[in-house]
């Protein structure tokens, strides 16, 4: 379906840029999107996902990442019935989701490429996605995330009276999507279009699933070592002063010190996962390393020969990246986007759907950046606390650019035949922006 939306996209952007008379832009959207791919995405990603990418390194030869996969073993395993349990790919994911519900953009892209290439390894059929890979994208693209942090901000800023008003429905609303792309996904793959010819044999790694010591003894190296009372008092310590930094963060009348006027106005729901969402990051650079260096990891070789897998990563999917951010540059500039929107108006207006909205919810699978500049445009044409501006921060906050995560991580494993991720990933993103409307209309109306 990828080949088609995307020859689409170019195609009809050359006819609606001849027909505007936008042809000039059309063509210096192509070189400005192609040019953005490259420095402005993928080198600064390099430097990124070579930090987590080492990071992970650590988790894994630690045997934190198992942990992780045992403890949640029986809902990931009705996630993905095809991963065995004790897989590498388990945790990762995890790992990637618990970024994306605490809005961590930065760490769960790196961690996401990382999930796809451990899942990877379980395909038989490379080039063409398995049904894992298009549920894991479907949780992606479904944007299920506990605070907007950034739609938030932009309200905060334009002057809100309660900016965290849209939590609430975001949270409402990235349910929906997020339940309606699992059940999609789940469907289509069944569908004669996308399920999958049987495979002449899984593959070792779908049917091999060694423990960490086996690992380890496979690759010639020294099994880890169990923690000693030692490890579990410097561990202890660690959590003791990181509690104390939440409580500092959070809730500083616990410490006898004054909160702020904007924390003073957040109820404890929010102050609790504002203050983890900003420990979380300082927590996982620090806790991973330590706890490795605890079980007898080298931790500084560990780190470097996974960071050398970000950059590796970062330069493969740069034509991916090119590909798609080219095509939906040329096709906004001609013009395409406001075509739609003028287009489905009408039937938007016979069923209630506020017109105003449209341009957002077209914009949103294709590139963040141009959603968040409508958002942008919105709140400051009918105010931070509008009807309006609060749904199109719902929006905002429960979808998200299902082309850009789709190129980039399938361009990560070079997978070309996507199969059902685009649709899944879309009619999720549709579910968002329909629940945002309604659950809106019901609170804020």
């Amino acid at each position: 379906m990828l080949n088609y939306i995307w020859l689409g996209l170019v195609v009809a952007a050359v006819l609606i840029g001849a027909w505007n008379d936008t042809l000039e832009a059309v063509t210096k959207a192509a070189f400005e999107r192609a040019e953005y791919a490259v420095m402005k995405l993928a080198l600064p990603l390099a430097g990124i996902m070579a930090l987590w990418l080492g990071v992970m390194r650590l988790a894994e030869k630690a045997g934190l990442i198992q942990v992780m996969a045992r403890a949640l073993r029986p809902v990931m395993k009705w996630l993905f019935p095809d991963v065995p349990a004790e897989h590498p790919a388990m945790g990762s994911m995890l790992m990637n989701m618990a970024a994306n519900i605490l809005g961590l953009a930065n760490a769960a892209t790196p961690l996401g490429i990382r999930a796809m290439k451990d899942l990877e390894t379980l395909n038989p059929r490379p080039g063409i996605a398995s049904n894992a890979m298009c549920t894991f994208l479907a949780i992606n693209t479904s944007s299920i995330q506990l605070i907007p942090a950034t739609a938030v901000a932009v309200l905060a800023v334009a002057g809100s009276s309660n900016p965290s008003a849209i939590v609430g429905t975001a949270i409402m609303a990235t349910i929906c999507s997020t339940s309606v792309g699992l059940t999609a996904v789940k469907l289509l793959e069944k569908l004669p279009g996308y399920r999958l010819a049987p495979s002449p044999s899984p593959g070792l790694a779908a049917t091999l699933s060694p423990s960490d010591g086996e690992r380890d003894e496979l690759r010639g190296e020294p099994p880890v070592t169990a923690l000693n009372w030692f490890a579990w008092l410097a561990l202890s310590i660690f959590g003791a002063v990181f509690f104390w930094a939440f409580l500092r963060v959070g809730f500083p009348e616990t410490l006898g010190r004054e909160a702020t006027t904007e924390l003073a106005k957040q109820n404890g729901f929010l102050r609790a996962v504002n203050s983890v969402s900003l420990l979380s990051i300082p927590f996982l650079l620090s806790f991973f390393p330590l706890y490795a260096s605890l079980r007898r990891v080298k931790v500084y070789e560990e780190f470097v020969e996974g960071a050398k897998e970000g950059f590796q990563t970062a330069v493969m999917i740069i034509p991916y990246l090119v590909a798609i951010l080219v095509a939906i540059g040329m096709f906004r500039e001609a013009g395409g986007i406001q075509m739609l929107s003028n287009v489905l108006r009408p039937a938007l207006n016979a069923v209630g759907f506020p017109t105003e909205l449209v341009p957002l919810c077209l914009v949103r699978p294709l590139s963040g950046s141009g959603t968040l500049g409508l958002f942008s445009d919105l709140v400051k044409e009918f105010g931070p606390d509008s009807l309006i501006a609060r749904t199109a921060g719902t929006i905002f906050g429960s979808t998200e650019t299902t082309f850009y995560v789709i190129a980039v991580y399938f361009g990560a494993v070079n997978v070309r035949r996507t199969r059902h991720a685009v649709p899944a990933g879309l009619i999720a993103d549709a579910m968002g922006i329909v629940a945002s409307v309604i659950i809106c209309r019901m609170m804020f109306a």
